[in-house]
């Protein structure tokens, strides 16, 4: 029997670890991409992004011929067996909904010349709905599968390869079976399989995102009646985390969430219900938007007072810019909005990260951006540590204590240790703690 070719549509984030890893599993891969600096990058064997462990696995697969490139959706048809479509789905311009237009134009370029057999998977997050209108335009003898991704940025090579589990959307149980041979490797090493409808599958990402969001906003809303009451949210959020119906997970009170998917995710989960006649049932994710929102003012007002009543003229250095450490998005990221906000405060800004510089840069070219974690430091009146990068935990706090201008520092992420920041002669603010 000849072996499965897959191609993977869209090489993004998503796309290019899919890729890379359908190609570890020993699979011949296709990518298509129509963005020419990147499809460039990835065809010389260079991940256009950081993410830990991709840039080697690209480049092996790359060197040994079992992962290539192209923007020809006709090769790709000629090609492929098995076609992943990862292509992106922001936020609409005009609203809270996802944008699948990119969706929609990579199936519609791929169905002309699929093959007879061909079964295309929907990987990227949609509203419900989006894959039984698909498959309906998907020429005969082909099908469609809907197979939600669940990657973590900064870990997303190990959530290929290891996921905690597998979505199946599924019509037939052709389907089913192609997807688990595809997957063979994966159950092998005991992954669990949910095989389910369109629906409910493109209905699980959203709803865990949402319910993750739910779990910040909620830990950070008890962080400010901490503060008021003169309690300590970690300590909190350690007591209730033993409690196994309830984890200790996503309960880390700080600055809030960011990235592309969470905030846009919940936002369409909200867009769609209002579509679908039951928004009033989904309305608390509105308050889940806002309670991740406010953390950033907050973080500006505690600056403000720190700063004597306000921030204009004040030197502040910005320890991270990446929405999470081991990253370098900066899609929604709260450290940018918040340098952001204090910057158009009159404040100067000086802001550090260990790899999202570049990516910062387009978003905020006005902001001072220091070649390193003590430059931004320099002379500043207070420091912010809003991205938690572990660099950002190890540094010489004589040395750091020289070179600004007044010890103080506001910990955005409660992971700063305080106590021995405090010694050094340090005045820290945390949120949810005193």
């Amino acid at each position: 029997m000849e072996a499965v070719r897959v191609t993977v549509v869209g090489c993004g984030y998503l796309g290019a670890t899919h890729a890379a890893a359908m190609a570890e599993l020993g699979y011949d891969v296709l990518g298509v991409e129509i963005d020419h600096a990147k499809r460039e990058s990835l065809a010389a064997g260079k991940v256009p992004f950081y993410e830990p462990g991709l840039g080697d696995l690209l480049a092996d697969h790359v060197a040994a011929g079992r992962l290539r490139f192209t923007n020809s959706f006709e090769e790709a048809g000629a090609f492929g067996d098995v076609h992943f479509v990862c292509v992106g789905t922001p936020q609409r311009p005009d609203g809270l909904g996802a944008d699948v237009r990119y969706v929609d134009a990579a199936v519609a370029s791929l169905a002309p010349h699929l093959r007879e057999g061909a079964l295309v998977v929907g990987k990227s997050t949609v509203p419900v709905g989006t894959a039984a209108r698909l498959a309906a335009t998907l020429p005969a003898g082909t099908e469609l599968a809907w197979n939600p991704e669940f990657l973590r940025e900064g870990h997303a090579v190990q959530d290929t390869l290891r996921p905690d589990r597998l979505v199946l959307g599924v019509a037939s149980e052709r389907a089913e079976r192609v997807l688990r041979d595809c997957y063979a490797p994966v159950v092998a090493a005991g992954t669990p399989v949910v095989v389910t409808d369109f629906a409910t599958a493109e209905l699980v990402k959203v709803s865990a995102n949402a319910f993750l969001a739910t779990k910040i906003s909620f830990i950070n809303a008890v962080a400010e009646v901490c503060e008021a009451a003169g309690a300590d949210v970690v300590a909190l959020a350690d007591a209730i985390g033993h409690d196994d119906r309830i984890g200790r997970k996503f309960l880390n009170a700080g600055v809030g969430f960011g990235g592309g998917c969470l905030p846009k995710d919940i936002r369409a989960f909200l867009s769609r219900a209002g579509e679908l006649g039951v928004e009033d049932t989904m309305s608390f994710l509105r308050q889940v938007d806002d309670i991740n929102l406010r953390q950033r003012t907050r973080v500006v007002q505690i600056a403000t007072t720190m700063l004597g009543g306000s921030v204009a003229r004040s030197r502040i250095a910005v320890w991270g810019a990446s929405f999470k450490p081991h990253s370098d998005d900066v899609r929604d990221s709260p450290a940018l909005s918040i340098a952001g906000q204090l910057h158009l405060r009159g404040a100067m800004v000086s802001v550090f990260d260990p790899q999202a510089m570049e990516p910062a840069r387009a978003v905020f070219p006005t902001l001072d951006y220091a070649e390193t974690a003590l430059a931004a430091a320099r002379d500043a009146d207070l420091l912010l540590h809003l991205t938690e990068w572990p660099e950002f935990r190890e540094v010489d706090l004589d040395v750091l204590g020289s070179v600004v201008r007044r010890r103080q520092v506001v910990d955005g992420r409660n992971r700063l240790d305080a106590d021995t920041w405090r010694g050094a002669g340090w005045t820290v603010r945390a949120l949810g703690r005193s």
